[in-house]
Parts: structure tokens; sequence; C-alpha cells
């Protein structure tokens, strides 16, 4: 199997066997194309001077590829001026790939698990602090069909810690406002359920009741498209749209700190475990497989109570 044929069947799988959001088997994708690329310019050197430049390399073949290519890859990464964390979920990438092709029995060995990862310190996301959460939930103009809407996704953000492709793709059907709670399909065709705070669920309702049908009142009404937040063109509200609407939003709030719609996501589990929350719901509520992810928040919440008894406490 060459490699490209290999590539095509990890992707289904990634797809059809476990479900990934189209956004991550994107990534996957990217990865490994390049990756091909770097192994087809690597056997189109000509071996000598008289060889032909303009014949096409033959297919990289699967069992020709070792692990010293796979780290030479991987140097050229960081070369070419890669961060560490991305050449290490290129790694990643590849890694899966290979166990795959172990899986189905066209490899006996994976090459890449005997490649270390580049190590690189562990970042911590920064949040934002209440008051700048309150200015950005206030910020939507809500004398419009799209402040509405927007005031509506920014309280649902907050309140769920969804992640920002799980929001926008939310089925209407999925969201129960008299019980308080929504449902949704994360990583991996996960389900999980999520409640809602008061705040949100009045937002939803708002949007829901008044300002939904009026967004799609050129395309048939509200039962024309089952996503909840949706725009005039009578689609539902794309991740880069609503990423621009935020840093609008964050500008209008006179918010200094650098914002995407996943601070909100990073703010939302920081506040649950400065407040008692236990480490096991919130990772339960961000939908996180394995417990290590969500424990990069605990360290947030420390820093932040320790900078907080500094600046209060008498004899710091």
């Amino acid at each position: 199997m060459d490699l490209d044929e290999a590539i095509d069947s990890f992707i289904f799988h990634l797809k059809v066997e476990r479900g990934l959001s189209k956004n991550t088997v994107d990534a996957y994708s990217r990865d490994l194309r390049q990756f091909t690329q770097y192994c087809g310019d690597r056997r189109s050197k000509p071996s000598n001077k008289g060889a032909d430049q303009d014949v096409a390399p033959p297919p990289v073949e699967v069992t020709s590829i070792d692990a010293l290519e796979i780290s030479g890859f991987m140097s050229e990464m960081l070369d070419d001026g890669n961060k560490t964390r991305t050449v290490a979920r290129k790694l990643s990438s590849i890694r899966g790939l290979f166990a795959h092709l172990r899986r189905i029995e066209v490899l006996k060995v994976n090459p890449a698990s005997k490649v270390d990862a580049p190590k690189f310190g562990r970042r911590v996301p920064r949040v934002l602090t209440l008051d700048e959460v309150e200015k950005l939930l206030a910020a939507p103009d809500r004398m419009t069909p799209e402040g509405v809407r927007d005031h509506a996704m920014l309280h649902t953000l907050y309140a769920t810690g969804l992640r920002v492709t799980e929001l926008c793709e939310l089925i209407q059907r999925e969201v129960d406002l008299r019980a308080g709670y929504l449902r949704v399909i994360g990583k991996g065709n996960k389900q999980r359920i999520v409640p809602l705070g008061e705040l949100a669920v009045d937002a939803l309702d708002e949007y829901v009741s008044h300002t939904r049908a009026k967004l799609l009142a050129n395309h048939g009404g509200p039962g024309c498209t089952p996503y909840l937040f949706v725009t005039r063109r009578g689609s539902c509200m794309t991740r880069q749209a609503f990423w621009k609407n935020i840093k609008r939003y964050a500008l209008k709030a006179d918010i200094d700190t650098p914002i995407n719609p996943h601070k909100l996501r990073h703010s939302f589990a920081t506040h649950l475990l400065e407040r008692g929350a236990d480490l096991r719901i919130v990772q339960t509520l961000l939908g996180h497989s394995d417990i290590n992810t969500t424990q990069i928040y605990t360290h947030v919440a420390q820093a932040r109570l320790k900078k907080i008894f500094e600046e209060h406490h008498p004899r710091a």
C-alpha cells in the first residue's frame, strides 16, 4: 500500500468509525499530506547528475518509511519555524496513521512509536476575569436581531463551556429551556448533557421566542433549518464569523486580554474550579475523555488564587 492510499484509509476510519469532527479530520489530513510531500521530495531528489528531474517520483510505499525518516520530517518542521507543540501534533497524526496500518495488518510495527516527541512546556491557558466576562456578555446590541442572537450565544458559551464548533452546530431540538439543559454531540461522536444557568436560559428564550424567526424570514421561517443559531442567509453561524464577532465585542467592551471563543471555555472551567467544583464534574461538562486534559485548569485556578492572595493579604 502506498502512503496516499494509507492516508485515505485512515481518514475514512476517522470520519466513519470514530466519528471525529470535520475540523479534527481536516487537521489530521493536513499533517499527513505534509508528511507525504516530505517523503516524496526526498525520493524525487536525483541520485546522479544525469537523472531526469521531470519524471514524477513513484508512490511512497508505507513499508519503506522508518523512524529516521519521521525524525527527519520533524527536524525539518522545527527548522522551518514551526512551534514545538505544532510539531508534536504532527507526530501524533503520523503515529495514528501507522497505528491504523498495524490494526488493519498492513504493517507489523509502528515506526513512529520509536520517535520521541519534542519537549515543550505546559502552557497554562489565560482566562478572562469575572468583570471582563460581564462586560463581554453585555456588549451585543440587543436592539438588533443579530445582537440578540450573539447575546444568547455568548451566554450559552460561558454557561456551558462548549467548544465553538459544538455551539455553532447546536440543533434547536437538543436544547430544553424548560428543564434547563442541552444535549451536545462532541468529539468522537460522544454525547453529553450540559446544564444551562438561569441567565443563559433567559437569553436563549428571548432569542428563540422573538428573534430566530426574524433572521430566517426570507428563507421560509424558523422551520427551514434545524440549527439553533442562524444568520440571515438561512444557515447556521460559522465558527469563523462567531470568532470575528467576539473580537468585535471585546474591542467594544475595552477588554485588553487577547480573546477568542475558546477563551470563554477556559474561563468557564477555571471559574468553576475556583468556586470549588470537582475536577471530574468539570471534565464531564467539558467533554474531555482524559482527566489529564482537564488537570491544566487546576494550575490556572491555583495561580489566580495566589495572585489574589498576594494582592490583598496584608502580609503577603
